[in-house]
């Protein structure tokens, strides 16, 4: 079943996860009144208890929900009711152990832990749903339920078990008909991979080839996508008349492809975590703190960023970080305001709800040290009170973000099947000289922090948004595309690159770009394949690069160093892991390599085509070299209209708003106050104070301001 029209939503729901299931003794009461007191409008509740709901096979205990949903509705405070499919019950593994998933062929899960089973299992399948229908039957008349959420961060392994192998197999013959076709497409004349029969199909445990791999990714995130859509029309059933029906999604998980599965979904909701005190500060570049974090300000926006691309429209965040978000070494709480500035900038990119992760710290259990709202003493602290202030803001914003879309200078291509196909053939090196399985999402992020360093902002699309639009289309509403990185493309997604410059756009081509086709096979044809002409410039060798290599920009991007305020870039401009052998065949040249060997290669060109221009960058670029790159290709963003003398690490976002108002948010993301000049009048969204064009607008150290202007 399709997703229904997404539901409207009212002013911005804010909360957290409630287990109140989890506490040593009954407090519910106490805190709900402390929720109620915060300015939360929601709580999501049930997900995580499928042995609670049904402590025996076939015995359910329903009503211990009752008193929470009862309390919440008399404060005013909204739920979303969760399937508790993810964290199955003892008895349920003991009773079919033939249900555990397998991340080797014959090498099942062991037990203990969460998402350890395979949930195309037809044992499964039954079991989650007679527990799906007797909880939602029980509580879809609730008053307090707005929605409800199936599951929780699926697509957390891939499945070798024999049986998903088997409907794999049987994909491949639907797909290709024969396996005369099948070894042609995935070239299986290589070291004598040749099949005779399907039953010769090797389990993909030891596969090395990228085709088998890239087939496999993708059957597994349908497993996932048919998984959810199976839940979602289970709910569907029971559900009033404008419930809403999400998931939460872990977009790093392997399993998962965002745009396929929401759209079983009426709202898009992901959890994005990041890392807090000084990888907020827009000044510095700092590593990963977690595997499960971003760092930095422009990885913040990038998450938000994704999750508005799945169905291009508002989402909710349904777990997001409180106090520190991982095990017992990892322990960075925010810095104070943090928590406001980071919640305010996911609304900014289009978020609806915020909700923590989660109420209260657990005394026990795997996540002992993931920090709620409240400490492990339950007595609210310096983090409530900054969530209750918090809420005190959002409650006198109210409805006014109704309607809102966020903007954009700049949209970045975003590939899932790129990103799988670079997980396993990554072109990136790590500093120990091993294969960078994020390879992709590295080249997509550093184009990405160049918009936000530049001043500018992001929409991100993915390719079939993409060509749903159409070039003229595309070119009409986003005159900057960039393309990181898109390497498992089709003839028709890279004619639409071309087409899209040709109709007046401005094309960056990013590196492996034009490289390999839909099945994840180098192309026959001069790099960047299909582009190559259009752009002026081809390349037939690259080079990993072991150190950062200076980069001279030249022409109209060395003038590009100086920003929105005429201030010079501090970061080097250098490329990174990477080099194209670039040769120009008639593109101006932006910049070269200061290097002995390199230099005889542009770093990066320009062409015109048609009524647009193809900018290829033939390496990573560093911070400054990208935000040198966004600032020439940029040359007024939109937040200029507010605020043209801005620099960080003073960041503005903004949308736009039914009846031709425009809400904007103003950062500073460092310790240093800082001063902003108006250069249009606004009012103060939270205290409704009228600022005149001209205005010196305080920012102190992690401060946030909400704006309403023209």
């Amino acid at each position: 079943m399709e997703s229904r029209p997404p539901q409207p939503l009212s002013g911005i729901l804010f909360g957290a996860a409630y287990y109140a299931e989890y506490h040593q003794e009954d407090r519910t009461l106490t805190d709900l009144d402390l929720m109620k007191k915060a300015g939360f409008t929601v709580i999501r509740v049930g997900e995580s208890v499928w042995s609670t709901w049904e402590p025996r096979d076939g015995e359910f205990d329903l009503d211990w929900l009752q008193p929470v949903l009862d309390a919440a509705h008399e404060r005013g405070i909204a739920v979303i009711l969760g399937t508790p499919t993810y964290a199955v019950p003892p008895w349920l593994q003991t009773a079919y152990p033939e249900i555990a998933a397998e991340r080797r062929t014959g090498e099942p899960v062991p037990w203990g832990a969460r998402q350890e089973v395979d949930y195309s299992h037809p044992a499964f399948r039954f079991h989650a749903e007679r527990v799906i229908r007797a909880v939602i039957e029980r509580y879809a008349g609730h008053p307090a339920v707005i929605g409800y959420q199936v599951d929780n961060e699926p697509g957390m392994l891939l499945f070798h078990n024999r049986s998903t192998f088997r409907r794999f197999v049987r994909r491949l013959q639907a797909k290709y008909g024969d396996v005369e076709t099948l070894n042609r497409e995935w070239g299986l004349t290589y070291w004598s991979h040749r099949l005779s029969d399907w039953s010769d199909l090797w389990t993909p445990d030891g596969n090395s080839l990228p085709q088998y791999d890239l087939a496999w990714r993708r059957y597994q995130s349908d497993l996932t996508t048919e998984f959810i859509a199976w839940q979602a029309d289970i709910v569907r059933e029971y559900a009033r008349p404008g419930q809403f029906v999400t998931t939460c999604i872990a977009y790093p998980r392997p399993a998962v492809d965002d745009e396929h599965v929401v759209r079983a979904l009426d709202v898009t909701a992901g959890n994005p975590y990041y890392a807090m005190q000084d990888h907020l500060d827009a000044s510095l570049e700092l590593p990963p703190a977690s595997p499960w974090t971003t760092s930095g300000v422009a990885g913040l926006f990038r998450q938000a960023d994704r999750l508005y691309s799945s169905k291009q429209s508002r989402f909710l965040v349904t777990e997001t970080d409180a106090q520190s978000i991982g095990g017992p070494e990892f322990n960075l709480p925010p810095y104070p305001g943090q928590l406001a500035q980071s919640a305010l900038a996911l609304i900014s990119r289009g978020a609806a709800m915020i909700e923590y992760w989660h109420w209260h710290t657990l005394p026990y259990g795997t996540e002992t040290y993931w920090g709620g709202v409240l400490p492990h003493s339950l007595r609210p602290g310096r983090v409530y009170d900054e969530v209750a202030s918090l809420g005190g803001v959002l409650n006198r914003i109210g409805d006014a973000l109704d309607g809102y879309e966020p903007d954009a200078d700049v949209a970045l291509l975003w590939s899932n099947d790129s990103r799988y196909a670079l997980e396993f053939s990554p072109p990136l090196a790590t500093s120990d000289g091993s294969p960078d399985r994020d390879a992709y999402t590295r080249i997509f992020d550093a184009f990405h922090r160049g918009v936000i360093d530049a001043g500018a902002q992001a929409r991100v699309l993915h390719a079939a948004q993409a060509i749903e639009l159409g070039a003229a289309a595309l070119a009409a509403r986003f005159p900057v595309l960039v393309a990181p990185a898109l390497y498992a493309a089709s003839d028709a997604q890279l004619d639409l690159l071309r087409d899209y410059a040709a109709a007046g756009g401005h094309l960056i081509v990013g590196i492996r770009t034009g490289y390999g086709d839909e099945e994840a096979r180098a192309r026959v044809e001069v790099a960047p394949a299909r582009l190559a002409q259009a752009a002026g410039v081809r390349y037939e060798e690259f080079s990993n690069l072991r150190e950062d290599l200076p980069v001279e920009p030249e022409g109209d991007l060395a003038l590009a160093g100086n920003g929105a305020g005429g201030e010079a870039t501090t970061s080097p401009v250098t490329a990174r892991l990477w080099a194209d052998g670039l040769i120009a065949d008639g593109a101006e040249v932006l910049g070269r390599y200061d290097h002995p060997r390199f230099r005889d290669f542009p770093a990066v060109t320009s062409n015109g085509h048609g009524a647009g221009r193809i900018t290829v960058v033939g390496t990573v670029p560093s911070p400054g070299f990208a935000t040198a790159i966004m600032r020439h290709v940029v040359a007024k963003p939109i937040a200029d209209q507010l605020a043209p003398g801005r620099a960080l690490p003073v960041t503005v976002s903004s949308g736009s708003l039914p009846g031709g108002t425009r809400a904007w948010f103003v950062f500073n993301w460092g310790w240093e106050p800082r001063t902003l000049t108006l250069a249009a009048p606004v009012t103060d969204a939270v205290t409704g104070e009228s600022l005149p064009a001209g205005t010196d607008v305080s920012l102190p150290a992690w401060s946030t301001r909400t704006l309403f202007g023209q």
